[in-house]
């Protein structure tokens, strides 16, 4: 496996692990999302939204952590690139579309966190065929 392969997989468990910590925060106390994300519209937040933000992040976290297990399902592999997507565009309608997160560090963080994994999973694809085909060609 490629050195590339690796430093990406060490970045999705580290991704994976971080996202679990935000997802007992979202469980223990729905003012983290008030005071960290959607600081332009707290009153918005309560404990359902919370609640229902903390699974979709603990099923990313999972997604992302399974990828970085077995790196070479392809299928696998898509689904987790499409969580990144998911969560840019979430966050990116919640700034511009709907106006309730505003352009904070706890906003930005995720941004920049979804854009570098779009980027190193898009790359870590040419690797994959790479590998690929050196399989083929052994074969």
């Amino acid at each position: 496996m490629s050195r590339f392969l690796n430093v990406l997989r060490s970045w999705l468990v580290m991704v994976s692990v971080i996202a679990a910590g935000n997802t007992l925060q979202s469980f223990r106390d729905h003012g983290f999302l008030s005071e960290k994300l959607y600081t332009a519209s707290p009153g918005l937040v309560n404990g359902l939204q919370a609640r229902t933000f903390g699974v979709w992040t603990l099923l990313s976290s999972v997604i992302r952590c399974l990828c970085a297990i077995d790196i070479r399902n392809r299928t696998l592999y898509y689904i987790t690139l499409f969580t990144f997507f998911l969560a840019l565009v979430h966050f990116l309608s919640e700034v511009f579309i709907y106006h309730t997160a505003a352009l904070t560090i706890g906003v930005m963080a995720p941004l920049m966190v979804a854009s570098f994994s779009i980027l190193g999973m898009l790359i870590g694809l040419q690797y994959l065929e790479v590998e690929a085909l050196s399989q083929k060609k052994k074969n």
